[in-house]
């Protein structure tokens, strides 16, 4: 009888499926971690790198540091430097998180190299691509420092964030793909490819809008200080408007991509369950929208209004791979005998 055999061994596959959702989990950590720096103003809470005001564990107090720190580091911080312990730490488990996200895709990189050996070498290779942009993304980090948050540079470090996020997760949903071959229509895959597409490219332009309405309020900050949340949305200006009315289009067009898999997928099958899963979470991301609008952008609804947002897209894009299973998730098969 011919049949089919997977170039893959098994016990290796697991292995390699469970390392890279445990990479993804820990990527997601990192971006948490961001968020809270960016929410309570701590993104500066070590003004140099890779050490921490010359440490590689910081101060706790500001006893432990020069009595000239000020002088020292107000230079380059515009005379502003003062020591806060808990932004500083807030930042340096910023700083480790993201290390040891590295270390964890260094980990699905070797755990990859098996694949070298069957027909499926480019997921050896979308491991590399991980591991060199990760690696890219803690330099850029250091220009983030380096440049004093500027906007720019800040923005660019999340779009490459998200980049990572969506390599990673194609290596672990084609690592799930080759035990378990998902159901798809076919009349499925015409309707919701392109639809798909424009779905992820709406939702990053919102995300990136989300960026530009952060760094408003990072310049409103200058003026205002911390205390004056209640004043920041007013002062934002013309980029929260298209923020907040550009939401409309992102819920519309998230309705119509989730009635269409419904349409055409089984439900409790697993394409179903991802769009049932993105829709609940479009609608914890627009509550936390609203409640940073209208109760004065309160610290912890800042970093989740982002890791939800990268959430979302990052399950519309495993949907959309998976939609699109023999085009996007290829394997090696070859004919045995038994």
């Amino acid at each position: 009888m011919i049949s089919s055999k997977l170039h893959i061994n098994s016990k290796a596959n697991r292995r390699f499926r469970r390392l890279a959702l445990n990479t993804v989990i820990t990527l997601y950590f990192l971006i948490v971690a961001g968020g809270v720096v960016r929410s309570t103003g701590a993104g500066m809470g070590c003004p140099d790198w890779p050490k921490c005001f010359g440490k590689w564990i910081p101060p706790t107090e500001e006893s432990q540091l020069p009595t000239n720190y000020k002088e020292i580091y107000g230079a380059k911080l515009k005379g502003e430097v003062e020591f806060n312990a808990t932004k500083t730490w807030i930042e340096y488990v910023n700083r480790l998180l993201g290390a040891f996200t590295g270390i964890m895709i260094f980990l699905t990189l070797l755990a990859s190299l098996p694949f070298l050996k069957t027909g499926n070498k480019q997921i050896f290779y979308f491991s590399l691509a991980a591991f060199i942009l990760v690696g890219f993304q803690g330099w850029l980090g250091a220009k983030v420092v380096s440049f004093e948050l500027k906007p720019v540079v800040v923005t660019l470090h999340m779009l490459f964030a998200i980049i990572i996020v969506f390599v990673l997760l194609y290596l672990f949903t084609w690592s799930g793909y080759v035990d378990k071959r998902f159901e798809v229509s076919e009349g499925g895959k015409r309707a919701l490819n392109t639809l798909g597409i424009a779905v992820m490219g709406i939702s990053l332009f919102q995300i990136l809008l989300g960026t530009q309405v952060r760094e408003a309020i990072d310049e409103i900050i200058v003026r205002f200080g911390y205390n004056a949340r209640a004043e920041w949305i007013n002062q934002i200006g013309m980029r929260f408007y298209v923020h907040r009315s550009f939401s409309i289009l992102v819920m519309a067009i998230n309705a119509l991509w989730v009635f269409r898999i419904l349409k055409f997928e089984k439900r409790g099958s697993f394409t179903a369950n991802l769009a049932i899963s993105c829709s609940i979470i479009l609608g914890a991301e627009l509550v936390t929208g609203l409640v940073m609008a209208y109760f004065g952008v309160p610290p912890w609804a800042q970093p989740l209004h982002l890791t939800l947002a990268i959430l979302l897209i990052g399950l519309q894009f495993v949907s959309w791979l998976v939609v699109n299973g023999n085009t996007y998730l290829k394997y090696e098969t070859s004919p045995q005998v038994r």
